[in-house]
């Protein structure tokens, strides 16, 4: 996480750094993957009783670059950031190449930050993604129609001194129409086009040293980025109750606070505009966060549901601020981010909308582990259809969530 002027300096140098003109994402599945190939290799996931397919590349950390509900022809639902992998440059800060379904690592700031060096200033010139989450490749090490397994081995040290050495475990898993019914808690409708996707990823302590709170801790990361449209909203249901007894319902100045027609704020769920024209970020802590958030975009009539694992009893999340913290442990379980201009008349990185979950930071033995699942699902058709699957998973209606911030 990153707060006000140092993520829109970021953005900044990172559009500079690409310096070549903004090209749209494809509008399909197939034209995407086709890109993809000439730059890296990509495995396609699919299975026989649907046109469902998801598309990975290894040398990216074995990230879902995007994926479809109808084929080839169908819907590209990932932000694939074609202006960097077109120029072939690595960037030295972060290569953001975009992905629906991308490995981090957290946590980004503070006294146990893997994104600093020891003693380094909390400033965007010493601020450096590791290359095991950025631009080492994974390797492969199992797949078949409808899965992809890969692992990594390396070492971090983080900003107090602190060694890991670890080992990465990361499999993708494409979801037969049956069991993506059954995790939407659903019926059936085979008036809907979906495409349901998971990833489990697993870290494991793979030093002789245990991993405790004092020195630092790591957490898993995953984070999604889609494309918006001006009729985007994200939607994250959240637990009712007290401040005192939950904390606050969301967390929203990152960047400053985000302005009221872009944010509603209720007892139940927390509205904020994906539509890619305004850098804004919120968060969820763990006592309010329900394991799900997702997204409707009412011009193209797909309802995204990202689903993850989270402990009842996990309270300990990475606190990413830039500067030395009293409270290191006080993060987010969820977090979305809206991108858009990072100053007036700036281009923005995307633009895009992100999705994001993490996993508690956990103190791990030699040859213990870390496991948190990240699960994706798309659907695409009629607002009637779809209505039912927006009230069975977040609560509300199509109606309410086209409705709650003003177009």
């Amino acid at each position: 996480m990153l707060r006000r002027n140092e993520h829109a300096i970021l953005l900044t140098l990172m559009i500079a750094a690409i310096g070549i003109p903004q090209i749209s994402s494809a509008a399909n599945f197939g034209a995407d993957v086709a890109f993809l190939n000439t730059h890296t290799e990509v495995i396609v996931l699919s299975n026989k009783e649907s046109p469902a397919k998801v598309a990975v590349v290894p040398a990216w950390q074995g990230r879902v670059m995007t994926s479809s509900a109808e084929g080839d022809s169908g819907q590209s639902f990932g932000w694939i950031n074609r202006e960097l992998i077109a120029s072939g440059k690595t960037q030295p800060h972060i290569n953001a190449r975009g992905g629906e379904d991308r490995f981090w690592l957290g946590p980004e700031g503070g006294q146990f930050s893997i994104f600093f060096a020891k003693g380094a200033p909390f400033d965007l010139e010493h601020w450096f993604t590791p290359a095991a989450i950025d631009t080492m490749p994974y390797q492969l090490v199992s797949q078949s129609m409808n899965r992809a397994a890969f692992t990594a081995l390396f070492a971090l040290t983080n900003f107090s001194g602190t060694r890991f050495e670890l080992k990465v475990n990361r499999e993708i898993r494409l979801l037969g129409s049956t069991e993506a019914w059954a995790k939407l808690a659903a019926k059936p409708n085979p008036g809907l086009k979906l495409v349901a996707y998971e990833t489990d990823n697993k870290i494991t302590n793979t030093g002789r040293q245990s991993w405790k709170k004092e020195t630092g801790l790591l957490s898993i990361w995953i984070l999604g980025m889609f494309n918006p449209s001006p009729k985007t909203t994200i939607v994250v249901p959240i637990r009712e109750g007290s401040e005192s007894e939950l904390g606050t319902k969301v967390t929203s100045d990152y960047f400053g606070q985000v302005p009221a027609e872009r944010l509603a704020v209720k007892d139940k769920v927390i509205y904020f505009s994906g539509d890619g024209r305004f850098r804004s970020k919120i968060g969820i802590g763990p006592k309010r966060s329900k394991g799900v958030l997702g997204s409707y975009d009412a011009e193209s009539h797909v309802l995204t549901v990202v689903q993850f694992s989270q402990l009842s009893n996990a309270m300990d999340y990475v606190n990413s601020l830039w500067k030395l913290q009293d409270k290191p442990y006080s993060g987010d379980a969820a977090n979305s981010y809206n991108d858009g201009p990072p100053a007036p008349g700036a281009k923005p990185l995307g633009p895009f909308y992100e999705l994001e979950s993490s996993s508690p930071a956990t103190e791990l033995k030699p040859g213990k582990s870390l496991a948190h699942l990240h699960r994706t699902i798309h659907l695409t058709g009629t607002e009637p259809d779809l209505d039912p699957i927006a009230r069975s998973v977040f609560g509300i209606s199509l109606a309410e969530i086209k409705s709650a911030l003003p177009r």
